[in-house]
């Protein structure tokens, strides 16, 4: 288990030095679900360039080129589980693993997920499903049974759900009312569990990035009138690269954020917020 303030909390210092106070993930495990590529392996990379001792990504596909990569900055500290998140016994397999390899586990992030844009009208029913099923039903079997092990180890640990801006209001560019909804599912839990989960001191959050730079949205900025959309949603001229949001997850998994739960942190540049010209429309 790493040094953190649960080791000293009930010493004889100070209370004021019995919480950590820098922003550092030293001696942590780390699972992050959906890490093989995108989002999910910047996560990855943050958590170790701030200390983590080892990150596994959980993750249904192989690992491809841009894991490879990372695995060799981080010799022996990026592992890859395979797992199926929306089967919640293949992640409890996958947790139980990590737990036997490293013989402990203080932090998951629940991040995998998929995306579908298009009209309400024409999902079709399997479509619906499939968002539903990874987005929202996937998340909670990561989450119930990361839970499950930081009670069984007696481990304070943290849960970050990655959700979206989608989930706060919908995108007239990019509609997907069973996205956003899945999304805004995942925001709620996020409160629901924070608030069941504090007894045990498992701290629960979530994420939501904005347009985030990824081989999912390499459409957005080829649109012809990309430049006047971002006249129109102001906030900073560009989408975010994966590394930006980043500090977000470091933080809510470090013990430097031990009494914060239950928040949502919006990393989106004020893109995606109303604006006054939106509120005239």
């Amino acid at each position: 288990m790493s040094p953190s303030a649960e080791t000293i909390t009930g010493s004889d210092a100070p209370l004021s030095e019995q919480h950590a106070t820098k922003i550092t993930l030293a001696g942590k495990v780390i699972a992050v679900t959906g890490a093989n590529r995108g989002i999910g392996l910047g996560v990855a990379e943050s958590c170790l360039d701030n200390g983590a001792a080892v990150v596994y990504s959980i993750d249904y596909a192989e690992p491809g080129d841009e894991f490879a990569a990372a695995s060799k900055r981080w010799p022996g500290k990026l592992k890859a589980i395979q797992a199926d998140v929306t089967k919640e016994v293949t992640v409890t397999a996958a947790i139980d693993k990590i737990v036997q390899e490293s013989n402990a586990i203080h932090g998951m992030v629940v991040n995998a997920g998929r995306t579908n844009h298009k009209a309400a009208l024409d999902f079709t029913e399997e479509e619906i499903h499939a968002l539903f099923n990874i987005n929202l039903f996937g998340a909670f079997y990561c989450a119930r049974a990361a839970a499950r092990a930081f009670i069984k180890l007696n481990v304070k640990g943290a849960v970050v759900f990655t959700a979206s801006m989608a989930s706060y209001r919908p995108n007239k560019r990019v509609p997907s009312a069973p996205y956003g909804a899945s999304k805004a599912g995942v925001r709620n839990m996020t409160h629901t569990l924070a608030m069941e989960w504090a007894k045990y001191g498992i701290r629960v959050n979530s994420v939501s990035p904005g347009l985030v730079e990824t081989a999912m949205t390499y459409w957005v900025p080829q649109q012809p009138d990309w430049e006047q959309q971002l006249k129109y949603y102001g906030g900073m001229p560009r989408l975010a690269q994966i590394q930006e949001l980043g500090g977000a997850y470091v933080y809510l998994l470090s013990d430097a954020a031990s009494y914060t739960t239950s928040i949502d942190i919006p990393v989106n540049g004020v893109i995606g917020k109303i604006s006054i010209r939106e509120k005239e429309d």
